[in-house]
């Protein structure tokens, strides 16, 4: 007879592929720095080369003795050494790339990530080599609750609202595009909680909040995803995989956080719990 899945054992393979994704060579768990690009060609900490920005394009220039290797070459496949001169890249706003690597003994120990923020060039490396990484053994959770897998419903609105927020970073501002309103219960409670929702292209909502958990047994924010809402607008909220952002982790996250709105005022004690060993007031200091 085939086995059908608990919704608890559904959960347990939703925290192993999370902590799988976690625990990528030069994901989010490498970050060890965010720095600004200035317009005229400087170093940077960590990686060699002299790094700057003008107009739309950033720019990095190298010797051939700095090593790095050009991670966009596509005539390599595994990448290309840069053997010296100036690369340029453009991107857009909230767009980020993965540029050139360096160290190690492959040459990609470092990766150097560029971002464009709020119209600003700034690179992020990302170390595989990072304690935040090495010494991860998995995020702290709530137990399972199924009471809080609740039933909801979206309210769309006529049109998008882009509505401005802070994110991790003190620097770099945000825009929340909100679709509508996800209106649900929570078991013990007799008022209904309003969140504001962003949607995909697939239709899948999600929703940035604080609770009253926040800074006590979990990060100053978290995310929950839904799938795309009924016909009928019903859509179910699984507050058990509700998941923390990268900033949670690392200082050098521009993680957005909820808007003004989006305050659930009652503990959801479901889903990830503050990362052990990072203090709240780091968390709560940076955004991102």
């Amino acid at each position: 007879m085939t086995h059908v899945p608990t919704p608890e054992e559904r959960w347990l393979r939703f925290r192993d592929a999370r902590e799988a994704a976690l625990a990528e060579e030069h994901g989010w768990l490498t970050l060890t720095s965010f720095q600004w690009l200035g317009g005229q060609p400087a170093q940077v900490d960590i990686v060699p080369g002299l790094w700057s920005s003008t107009g739309d394009a950033a720019h990095l220039t190298v010797r051939a003795s700095d090593g790095l290797i050009d991670l966009t070459d596509l005539t390599d496949p595994a990448g290309g050494r840069i053997p010296e001169g100036t690369i340029t890249a453009t991107l857009d706003d909230e767009e980020s790339l993965l540029w050139v690597a360096y160290g190690g003994e492959d040459g990609r120990r470092v990766v150097v990530e560029l971002a464009r923020r709020a119209g600003r060039y700034a690179v992020r490396t990302r170390d595989a080599s990072s304690p935040t990484l090495t010494g991860f053994t998995g995020v702290p959770t709530f137990d399972y609750r199924p009471d809080l897998v609740v039933e909801g419903r979206f309210e769309p609105y006529g049109e998008t609202l882009h509505e401005p927020i802070a994110t991790a970073h003190p620097d770099v501002p945000g825009t929340h595009p909100t679709v509508g309103e996800v209106v649900f219960p929570l078991p013990g409670d007799h008022r209904r909680f309003r969140l504001r929702a962003a949607q995909d292209a697939s239709g899948s909502l999600s929703i940035t909040f604080h609770d009253r958990t926040n800074g006590i047994t979990t990060a100053p924010w978290r995310k929950v995803t839904t799938r795309r809402p009924r016909p009928d607008g019903v859509v179910v909220l699984d507050f058990n995989r509700a998941i923390n952002y990268p900033s949670a982790f690392t200082l050098y996250g521009t993680c957005p956080a909820p808007v003004v709105a989006n305050v659930v005022d009652a503990p959801i004690e479901a889903g990830e719990k503050r990362p052990a060993g990072v203090p709240v007031a780091s968390q709560a200091s940076v955004s991102g």
